[in-house]
């Protein structure tokens, strides 16, 4: 489990986040959803360890991480221009992590995850010759062969749209599922955080306005912020959500 207990971060004597308190539970997708400067990537940075914070506490596991450095604490992040190295061609960018830690993940498991993200017939490739979608799926295996324990994404969608992008919300629900990760999400987008989380936190003015499950918040908001800023921005695809749900709701009971 992750938990932030009274976490603060501020900038230039300019508060940021104010006594941030959440529970993550393992394999858990989170998306983090607000307004522009709300402090959501932020949020994600001090989970990351990219920027410390200013009071209060990070545990992961029962262990303090507040002031264990990023590269120990075993978080890994998928940034929203994916970071690929253009001179590298596909196999090369994800398996770059690999060359000073071969012992994370053998040549099976990284077959794995090129298999499972359906990059197979691309691993020859530069960078360059990739769509959107193929460059995401490439930073995501990349991430995966490092084999994170809470796997975090920056607007892992907002270069994508159409068939593509629910090509790659599926993959991050597999992801999750299939290897048991905690999975937090930055986006700016009520619809894919409503449709791609298992809950979403809601910031507003650098605190937590409404955490919970996806139809918590559309049914039952707490508050005249999600009503006016969430709410009505879904009003149009407000179907269109539901029938995900349900959807959704109709593969388990199928499953089973």
């Amino acid at each position: 489990m992750l938990e932030l207990k009274h976490v603060k971060k501020s900038y230039d004597n300019v508060t940021i986040l104010e006594d941030i308190n959440l529970q993550i539970k393992d394999g858990e997708i989170v998306s983090i959803l607000g307004p522009s400067g709300c402090g959501k990537t932020t949020l994600l940075n001090l989970v990351l360890g990219l920027t410390p914070a200013d009071s209060g506490q990070i545990i992961f596991d029962g262990k303090d991480m507040t002031n264990v450095p990023m590269e120990e604490r075993g978080f890994n992040i998928v940034f929203q221009d994916y970071a690929l190295f253009p001179n590298l061609n596909v196999y090369k960018n994800i398996t770059y992590g690999l060359k000073n830690k071969p012992e994370i993940s053998t040549k099976e498991e990284v077959d794995e995850f090129i298999e499972l993200l359906g990059l197979k017939e691309h691993l020859n490739k530069k960078i360059e010759q990739l769509s959107g979608g193929q460059k995401q799926r490439v930073a995501l295996a990349r991430t995966m062969v490092m084999k994170p324990k809470i796997l975090l994404l920056d607007e892992p969608l907002s270069a994508l749209d159409g068939v593509i992008k629910e090509s790659i919300k599926q993959k991050i629900k597999e992801i999750a599922r299939d290897f048991h990760l905690t999975t937090i999400i930055v986006t700016h987008d009520p619809e894919e955080a409503l449709t791609l989380s298992d809950k979403v936190l809601i910031v507003n003015k650098g605190g937590i306005s409404q955490y919970g499950a996806p139809q918590e918040i559309i049914t039952a908001p707490q508050n005249n912020f999600l009503k006016e800023f969430i709410l009505n921005q879904l009003e149009i695809k407000r179907n269109n959500i539901f029938a995900l749900f349900q959807q959704d709701i109709t593969r388990k009971v199928q499953a089973v």
